[in-house]
Formats: C-alpha cells, sequence, structure tokens
C-alpha cells in the first residue's frame, strides 16, 4: 500500500493522501499493535473522518476490522495554542483519559512528562514531539524538538492531542467493559487475568481485541468517509477476504480453550465479505480486476449489481490516476495487500518516523 501511496504522489503530488495501517498482528495475538502504527491509524481516521484525505489507501483485510466509532476521537481530542491559560492539573487529567502516559523522557507517541514551567507532549498522530514553555499559567511557545539530541526545531502556534488509544481508558468504559465482559462470557470473571487488568486500569497486551465490550456500537470504515466517496476495488479482494476468514477461524478455535482469556467470536471483531459490500454499497464503486498484461482491463461491479463497463488499458498504465486531479478527490482504494507478516514487539521494534504518506504533509 505504501508503494502505491509513493507511486500516486509522483503521478498527482497535489492530493492529500493516507494509508490507513494495519496493525500487523495476527488475530487474536496477545500482542498490541506498535504505538507507532496506533499513531498513523488514528490521525489517518482523524483526517478521513473530516474530509481532510483525498486518497485513502487501504488493504482490504485492514478494512475488514470493526472500528472504534468516530465519536470517540471526537471526544478525547483536544487543542494546545500559544497564548491561552493553561491548568496543569486539568491537562493532566484529559492527558490520563486520553491514554497518554507520564514518563521521565517522551520517546514515542502516547507520552508526556512535566519538568516546573516544560512540558513535553508526543502527540498521537505526530512525527515530532513538542515542547511547551508556559509562563505562569500561560502558554508562551510551543515548539517541536528532537527526541535525542533535546533540541528545539521550529515553533507552532498551535498542537492537536488525539487520544492514545483505539478505546477510551475512562472510569464509565472500564465499567462498560466489565458489564459486557460478564454478559460474553460465562463462569467468575474475576479469574481472567485480562478482566483484572482493565479494572485496575491496566491496559494488557491485545486487548484491540476486546474493543466491542468498550462500546456501545462499533463502527466500520464507511463510517469514516464522505457521502460523496468513489470506493476503487483492486486486486483479489474476494480471495483475499476468504484466506483470512480461514485464518482467523481456525486461530479461533486453537485459542479459545483459554479460560484466563476468553475470545469473542470473529463476526464480532471482523466483517465477513456480504457485510463489507453491504456497508461500501451506498458509495460509487470502481472494480479493478486481476488481470494478464495482454488482456483489458473492465471495471465491473459485484455480481447481482448494474454497472457500466468500462475498458481499462492493460496494466500497469496506473489507470486509477488517469481521471484529473479535480475529479479524483474523495476516493478510497481498497486493494488485496500482500501476504503479512507479523510485526516485532517490545524494544526491538522498527520505529516508524513517518505517519502518513509522503506527500501528505501536516504538523
Amino acid at each position: 500500500m505504501r508503494r502505491l501511496g509513493r507511486e500516486l504522489a509522483w503521478f498527482a503530488p497535489g492530493l492529500r493522501g493516507a494509508v490507513l495501517a494495519d496493525w500487523e498482528r495476527l488475530p487474536y495475538d496477545q500482542f498490541s499493535p506498535h504505538q507507532d502504527l496506533v499513531s498513523e491509524r488514528l490521525a489517518t481516521l482523524y483526517h478521513a473522518s473530516r474530509g481532510e484525505c483525498d486518497v485513502l489507501l487501504v488493504a482490504v483485510t485492514t478494512a475488514l476490522y470493526r472500528l472504534a466509532p468516530p465519536s470517540h476521537l471526537a471526544a478525547f481530542t483536544f487543542f494546545l495554542t500559544q497564548g491561552e491559560k493553561l491548568d496543569l492539573a486539568n491537562l493532566q487529567s484529559q492527558l490520563s483519559l486520553g491514554g497518554y502516559q507520564r514518563v521521565t523522557q517522551v520517546v514515542s507517541p502516547g507520552e508526556y512528562s512535566l519538568r516546573g514551567g516544560l512540558v513535553d507532549l508526543f502527540p498521537m498522530g505526530s512525527a515530532l514531539p513538542y515542547r511547551i514553555d508556559l509562563f505562569d499559567d500561560a502558554i508562551e511557545s510551543i515548539r517541536s524538538f528532537d527526541v535525542d539530541s533535546q533540541r528545539s526545531l521550529y515553533p507552532v502556534p498551535k498542537l492537536r492531542l488525539l487520544p492514545a488509544r483505539e478505546f477510551p481508558q475512562d472510569e464509565a468504559s472500564r465499567t462498560r467493559f466489565r458489564g459486557r465482559f460478564r454478559e460474553a462470557f460465562e463462569g467468575d470473571p474475576s479469574k481472567s487475568t485480562l478482566y483484572r487488568d482493565v479494572s485496575n486500569g491496566v491496559v494488557p497486551g491485545g486487548i484491540e481485541y476486546y474493543l466491542p465490550l468498550f462500546f456501545d456500537r462499533m463502527a466500520t470504515l464507511a463510517d469514516y468517509l464522505p457521502p460523496s466517496a468513489t470506493v476503487f476495488l483492486h486486486g483479489g479482494i474476494e480471495d483475499a477476504i476468504q484466506r483470512f476468514w480461514q485464518d482467523t477461524e481456525a486461530r479461533y478455535r486453537l485459542l479459545r480453550g483459554d479460560a484466563a482469556r476468553p475470545l469473542l467470536p470473529p463476526p464480532e471483531l471482523f466483517l465477513p465479505s456480504d457485510e463489507l459490500h453491504r456497508v461500501l454499497k451506498p458509495f460509487a464503486r470502481i472494480e479493478l480486476p486481476t488481470v494478464s498484461s495482454t488482456q483489458p482491463e473492465t471495471a465491473r461491479a459485484p455480481p447481482g449489481e448494474k454497472a457500466t463497463l468500462v475498458t481499462m488499458p492493460p496494466w500497469p498504465s496506473k489507470v486509477w490516476i488517469s481521471p484529473p486531479v479535480s475529479t479524483f478527490h474523495r476516493r478510497i482504494v481498497l486493494s488485496c495487500p500482500p501476504e503479512r507478516a507479523r510485526r516485532p514487539s517490545g524494544e526491538n521494534a522498527t520505529q516508524r518516523t513517518s505517519s502518513v504518506c509522503p506527500w501528505s504533509t501536516r504538523p
């Protein structure tokens, strides 16, 4: 997907584009996604929900995941502006509710530190941390800085803070989690380490596969798209969905016997093929099937739906960028991903330095 993003940037550098990153974890893994990935995903979903993304690139297996509703981002996103009054106690409370962790020195997204009249923040969705210099109770300056050298880089007038997780961590959400956990699973919940950790405010690894227990209603990718969006389906979409579901159901059967960590059924976490097509049905849609280089490509709709057949030039002429730039805005491209590999976790995990596609430059 990132390669496709770089190609689009070369042909149409004026487009605002982003890639919705995958968690890079196997279904029901007991390791949470790397914080850089979560940061990138939250920033992409935030821009998409506000109509600030012209082209959104998504692997079809990533589009199958049920998401937190857009209201979660709206409720836990706030801004800090140079010159405004800042109550440090309220700031700490807001950061804690948003899932930020207090540390002695910030190095990763979702962390903050307090040192006298200085506040260091590493916002989710940002490539750099920021240092807030206070004069009494007012924000005198906001500057980005380098994590390694701690030197200031450039000033900014305003700072956006997204939540640090894809699920809420306030007391009301933990209460909702406990109630739904008892409804979903039989037995004594106190014997589950996962249940105890969440009750005590600890975020256990792999908690992302229990997202439905935190919300009244889960969302899909379609809930983040504007009504005017056009969906391009490229590659072996149905084959990729079928393989994903076969692997997911196999892992569910293998791991569901652990009483200390019971699993939600796959349909509660992922979209079946028919439901994915149903949520995308309201959008204009073009399908670019995979064919040999000697055969013309034809845009078509799924079986049972009427569509205008349009003969496309032979691959690899990059037909998705052939319309004028002005007609290409607000598009989403669902593509068949390559075989996924598990992302390493822990201190040896590779750090990401860019939160969006190269041609999308936002603070």
